[in-house]
């Protein structure tokens, strides 16, 4: 890929991050992901690397430290891991229509001088939109909104597989649970992102109950429980 292929390839991102970003200027990446290809490898880790690396045994420990329950503590690991991925990919979904790839090839984890995870980058720069977008550099676009949700789930599903595999090795962990902690995540990003951002409250309900169709038809337990927030 040329540089000028590259520049073309991260615009739409640039856009798509940037709107992120605005939506609290006093917390710019909670929701937004980083390019990868601007940051030093210092504190970041790919999510693949978790297990052997040890960095979720260190999340864990931490966890451990603040909680002192195991049980308690890996289920927050798991929420924290769950918001790296389905968190910000569920806000870009609701909040502009279009996502990154959450695979686990993808995603990187950054972590503060504490052992808290503060930031998520990708090397992948490609966006999947649901035709808006048809024929701009930088962009796939899938023939509709509902397959458009269908890929991010079946992608987001390969890291919450790492994830629940990866703790797994630490203690028991409740499938179920980490179900809810994604839906839980999704239907979070359909009413905050309208809240903080220019999208209409019930077009970002709509768009997070879309997605969580979509998980649900790939298996994952992510309405059990899960009431509508106000």
């Amino acid at each position: 890929m040329t540089v000028v292929d590259e520049v073309g390839v991260a615009g739409e991102f640039d856009r798509a991050m940037t709107w992120l970003r605005d939506l609290d200027p006093a917390a710019p990446r909670v929701y937004a992901v980083a390019n990868m290809r601007h940051q030093t490898k210092r504190r970041w880790w790919a999510l693949t690397s978790g297990e052997s690396s040890g960095r979720f045994a260190a999340l864990q420990a931490r966890a451990m430290a603040d909680r002192g329950d195991p049980a308690q503590a890996v289920l927050g690991v798991a929420a924290d891991l769950v918001h790296c991925v389905v968190g910000r990919v569920a806000a870009s979904f609701v909040g502009v229509g279009r996502v990154w790839d959450p695979g686990p090839e993808n995603v990187w984890i950054h972590l503060d001088s504490d052992c808290g995870i503060d930031w998520v980058g990708v090397w992948d720069l490609v966006l999947r939109d649901s035709g808006s977008l048809a024929g701009r550099a930088g962009v796939v676009s899938l023939p509709c909104e509902r397959s458009l949700a269908a890929w991010t789930a079946h992608r987001a599903s390969r890291s919450l597989h790492a994830v629940t595999r990866g703790l797994s090795t630490l203690g028991p962990i409740d499938a179920d649970a980490v179900g809810r902690i994604v839906g839980d995540s999704v239907l979070g990003a359909s009413v905050r992102i309208p809240h903080l951002g220019t999208v209409d409250a019930e077009e970002g309900w709509r768009r997070g109950q879309v997605l969580l169709d979509a998980f649900t038809d790939i298996g994952i337990p992510v309405r059990a429980g899960s009431t509508r927030m106000t």
